[in-house]
């Protein structure tokens, strides 16, 4: 979506009044003056990626929300492939995927991490104990204390996530 021109000269004027704070902020959590410098672009480009909302009284604590879910999705990513890349240490040098392999393996681990990070945790634990586990929804409802139409309700979401996801 692209933003309105009004929209567009306020985003202007919070990065020229804000950026350099904010990649501050940023580094000083993240103790990574790269990683601070993509996240507060990213969190302008999140910016004019959306319409702002009609009353904006407190710009920067507007911008630290963005900039906070944009850190929890990188610490996300890269808890992730620090995971990945322990279980390919583990792993026997012939079964270790070549790099492009290897790059797409964890795109793909990405996507569906952000994909199941849209559900609800109790969905999410269902949905890959299914999965993942490979447990029979009955052995689903004794292991989380729900009823078996519970876990037949968070997998269909968990799939229609999947379908959402796929289109």
């Amino acid at each position: 979506m692209i933003v309105n021109a009004l929209d567009t000269q306020k985003i202007q004027w919070m990065y020229v009044h804000n950026h350099d704070w904010l990649f501050r902020w940023l580094k000083h959590r993240l103790n990574c003056d790269e990683t601070a410098a993509d996240l507060a672009q990213d969190t302008f480009v999140k910016l004019l990626r959306s319409p702002l909302p009609q009353q904006l009284n407190e710009p920067r604590a507007y911008i630290v929300t963005i900039a906070k879910g944009l850190m929890i999705n990188w610490y996300r990513r890269r808890s992730l492939e620090q995971s990945y890349l322990e279980l390919l240490a583990s792993l026997p040098e012939q079964l270790i995927p070549a790099p492009e392999q290897r790059l797409i393996i964890l795109e793909t681990l990405q996507e569906i991490d952000m994909m199941l990070s849209q559900l609800p945790t109790p969905v999410q634990t269902a949905f890959l104990l299914s999965q993942i586990e490979g447990m029979k929804y009955e052995d689903i409802a004794n292991h989380m204390n729900i009823s078996l139409s519970t876990v037949k309700r968070y997998m269909k979401q968990g799939f229609y996530q999947c379908l959402i996801a796929m289109t």
